[in-house]
């Protein structure tokens, strides 16, 4: 079977891409809204952010842990596995959610003290809190919807789906804040609602195009005790790498918080350009982790190769573009965020470390894809542990860099990330994945 590995990572990576783009953009709105009104406002909404952030990133396994299961399965050509991994993922979702809903109150104060929030900020992010939390079971079901249709080869409907998210939240947000003045509680329900017409919108789109083989019984859904080990297996492993992820830029935040509020702010919008990073890179990442677990799914070894070499090819170009991108237009692009002098002279300080950032950090991306395709997911997690171990010397040491000192720690955070992971590839998992498919 002769396929153009090149041509099907561009299928799967452009719908990616620009459904990914588009979820910054909306943060990047709401960072413009509230940086209109005060400091304040944009420390509190970038904060607030962060704590979802924290809470919803930490179970990112629902989309990672999907598509690497889904995108074997149908590799293999077992379309009843892939229902039956929906169906189960969408009830873990439901189940977490709740939790998560009756937990509101604890969360919300130990968010409050981890993140040093300052007591002007209190009010206006517990009470972006108390809102955003509404929106914890669409927000996870639909990441259990995105890892489905990635695993299924399908990067249309995570494209349409998202796109029509952000234009809602960006229109309701708009409207909530600048027409009616509702201040931080418009950016916070304008996300809510979006993300409730995402969940229909998703249940539309798999009805309409897989409804004429979706058909799981009781007895399959409960499954054999290996099946739902395996599964949790996976979960748990992608949970602990996620929190490691998501607590190292809670240290980041904090560390920002506590030089004050001009520092926070600049650092709340140069993590927008860090956002369109991760988000655009990302894109040949979902495109890897499907593309990898289809033909490890598929025992096709030469296609396997192909799709990770030229995975971090399409990254490095990407991320050379965004290097290009912040050295020719740094302060158009810090603009569109805020019109604080302050800000805006910090920023020029730190431009150095927004060129380098793509260069260092694309390649811990694209080697999160191959691993989740391969749900080599152990691994994955030991590289976070050893890299974040690294990130928190630094970050607690004694450089006395100024402002560099927190941007430096986090860049080479991500790059070490990135090395660690191709030294387990080179060290262990290469040979032993193809071994397996050699079987």
């Amino acid at each position: 079977m002769s396929i153009s590995v090149n041509r099907e990572i561009l299928r799967l990576a452009i719908p990616n891409i620009l459904s990914n783009i588009s979820v910054p953009l909306i943060s990047a709105v709401d960072t413009a809204l509230m940086g209109r009104l005060s400091i304040e406002h944009l420390g509190a909404v970038g904060l607030g952010s962060m704590i979802f952030n924290f809470i919803y990133w930490n179970f990112g396994f629902l989309r990672m842990g999907t598509t690497g299961i889904t995108a074997q399965s149908f590799g293999r050509g077992d379309h009843f596995s892939t229902r039956l991994i929906l169906t189960r993922s969408l009830g873990i979702a439901l189940i977490i959610s709740i939790v998560l809903i009756c937990l509101y109150i604890p969360l919300c104060q130990t968010s409050l003290y981890l993140m040093n929030v300052s007591e002007t900020q209190v009010p206006l992010v517990s009470t972006y809190f108390s809102i955003r939390i509404c929106a914890a079971p669409a927000t996870l079901m639909l990441y259990v919807f995105m890892g489905w249709f990635f695993g299924m080869q399908n990067a249309v409907y995570p494209l349409i789906i998202t796109v029509i998210i952000n234009i809602i939240n960006l229109i309701l947000s708009y409207l909530f804040v600048v027409e009616l003045n509702w201040d931080i509680n418009g950016v916070a329900w304008g996300t809510v609602i979006a993300q409730y017409i995402g969940v229909i919108l998703s249940s539309y789109l798999l009805y309409k195009k897989y409804r004429s083989t979706f058909s799981v019984r009781w007895n399959d859904l409960k499954g054999k005790f290996q099946e739902w080990t395996q599964v949790l297996r996976i979960n748990s492993f992608l949970f602990v790498r996620t929190v490691c992820l998501t607590f190292a830029f809670a240290v980041f935040y904090a560390e920002s918080s506590e030089t004050g509020a001009t520092i926070l702010a600049t650092n709340v919008v140069l993590l927008q350009f860090l956002n369109w990073i991760s988000y655009g890179i990302d894109g040949f990442a979902f495109a890897s982790e499907s593309l990898v677990g289809r033909f490890f799914g598929a025992k096709d070894q030469y296609h396997l190769k192909k799709v990770i070499t030229y995975s971090f090819k399409w990254g490095f170009i990407l991320a050379l573009f965004y290097a290009l991108l912040f050295y020719y237009f740094d302060e158009e692009i810090v603009g569109i965020f805020t019109n604080s002098a302050e800000v805006l002279n910090y920023a020029s300080e730190l431009t150095i470390w927004m060129i380098a950032l793509p260069l260092m950090a694309f390649g811990c991306y694209i080697w999160d894809g191959v691993y989740i395709g391969l749900t080599e997911v152990k691994m994955m997690m030991y590289a976070m542990i050893l890299s974040l171990t690294i990130y928190l010397v630094m970050i607690y040491g004694k450089m006395d860099l100024g402002v560099h000192h927190i941007w430096i720690s986090l860049i080479f955070f991500l790059f070490v990330r990135g090395v660690i992971q191709a030294c387990f590839w080179k060290l262990s998992i290469e040979k032993r994945i193809y071994q397996i498919i050699d079987l």
